[in-house]
């Protein structure tokens, strides 16, 4: 049986403590805890708990909405292991962390946990699809994945110091679900130590009116501290609506000037990110799909004094140093039955896979650093500058796929 710090699983006593080398429950509301997602995933056997796991496995505490610090000391005295750490919908926290046979390593990062409810009168209104995702629930849900993952000890605390950048946006940011999808949004936590919280709020085919619309943004303020940040990136979706007072120029606009105007009146910060490019090639340079919108993101910022990450040029210079071919390496192009179901060639020229996600996050990372932000402070002693001009190479990234696979595309384009 797991270990509590506080003696019982509560509501109120939000500091758990699990010795990972002993028998886990399966997961049920009456307990709060155990193994979870059993559809999906490998729930260790005994002969597997004080050594090393043979598959990936999912651990799911049941908290409220807010931040925790989570610590894993990973490894085991019998094997040696390699553990990959993500939550909830895939946010990546640790890549394959190696621990030869008797070692083992501490990490810790801080995950953020949201529910839809805003308040007794006001939800979150969820796409049907969405009632699946991981981060909607009432569960901190912890992945372990990677060649041979293992695990000897997991603790959560709450956390209330933490910086949180909220993220704003679509389905070019949001935690992706299921494979082979990604985003930026959910590669983004990888990159910062347990000073700063990641909470993704995107969601795929929402435009600014949209995302506002379903209260989200509602969410973000109810969640958000004095000094917190807000990223938003829309564009992609907002440029297909056609009706009265639609464009790039009113309604676009005047919706970035409403997140501008409610975060800062809850005494947060906002940072605008321009859209992704689209992989549309013509004569070996990538073509303007999104018409006036990046500019007019831009001047909403400009008269209005927020800071821009320029995503959209260093995706253009990241698509055009691969080239046309090599950039479908960074989207959703795979071959029939390279995936469980998948009757068909996958081809998405906007929704990136994992690799390209994993590079579009390190172009965030690289803004925050140009614009001086305070998180840059806080990145993990392994960051590395990143230069979209020059890629990391596709052909040695690897990402050890989750068991959830989904063949179609997630809304927008």
């Amino acid at each position: 049986m797991a270990l509590c710090l506080m003696g019982i699983i509560s509501m109120s006593a939000q500091s758990f403590e699990f010795d990972m080398s002993k028998p886990q429950p399966l997961y049920s509301e009456g307990l709060g805890f155990g193994w979870d997602m059993l559809e999906y995933a490998h729930v260790p056997s005994a002969k597997e708990l004080s050594g090393v796991y043979s598959g990936p496995a999912y651990f799911s505490v049941k908290v409220p909405d807010g931040n925790y610090k989570v610590t894993v000391t990973l490894g085991s005295k019998r094997k040696a292991g390699n553990t990959v750490v993500r939550a909830e919908n895939r946010r990546l926290f640790l890549e394959a962390a190696p621990t030869k046979k008797g070692q083992f390593k501490t990490y810790s990062f801080i995950i953020n946990k949201r529910s839809p409810y805003i308040s007794d009168k006001e939800r979150v209104k969820l796409k049907d699809r969405e009632n699946e995702y991981f981060h909607w629930d009432d569960r901190l849900t912890l992945e372990f994945n990677g060649p041979s993952p293992a695990v000897r000890s997991i603790k959560i605390e709450v956390d209330t110091t933490a910086l949180t950048i909220f993220l704003c946006g679509n389905s070019t940011v949001v935690d992706q679900n299921r494979e082979p999808w990604a985003s930026w949004g959910q590669m983004f936590p990888r990159w910062f130590d347990d000073k700063v919280a990641v909470s993704n709020h995107a969601e795929s085919g929402l435009t600014a009116g949209s995302f506002l619309a379903s209260n989200r943004l509602d969410k973000v303020l109810q969640m958000m501290h004095k000094g917190d940040y807000v990223f938003c990136e829309f564009g992609h979706n907002d440029q297909k609506e056609h009706g009265p007072g639609d464009g790039a120029w009113y309604n676009f606009s005047h919706n970035l000037k409403l997140f501008i105007d409610k975060v800062r009146g809850r005494g947060g910060n906002i940072v605008f990110v321009t859209p992704t490019q689209r992989r549309r090639f013509e004569q070996g340079r990538i073509v303007e799909t999104h018409g006036e919108y990046p500019d007019a993101m831009r001047a909403v910022a400009r008269r209005e004094n927020v800071p821009v990450i320029e995503v959209h040029e260093m995706t253009r210079t990241f698509f055009e140093s691969l080239g046309e071919e090599n950039s479908k390496r960074a989207l959703v192009h795979y071959p029939v039955n390279t995936f469980p179901g998948q009757t068909t060639e996958l081809a998405d020229n906007t929704h990136f896979n994992p690799f390209g996600a994993y590079e579009v996050s390190k172009m965030v990372v690289m803004g925050i650093k140009q614009l001086g932000l305070p998180m840059a402070k806080d990145l993990r002693g392994d960051w590395k500058d990143f230069d979209p001009s020059h890629p990391d190479d596709w052909h040695t990234y690897r990402w050890y796929a989750s068991p959830v696979f989904e063949v179609k595309k997630p809304d927008g384009n």
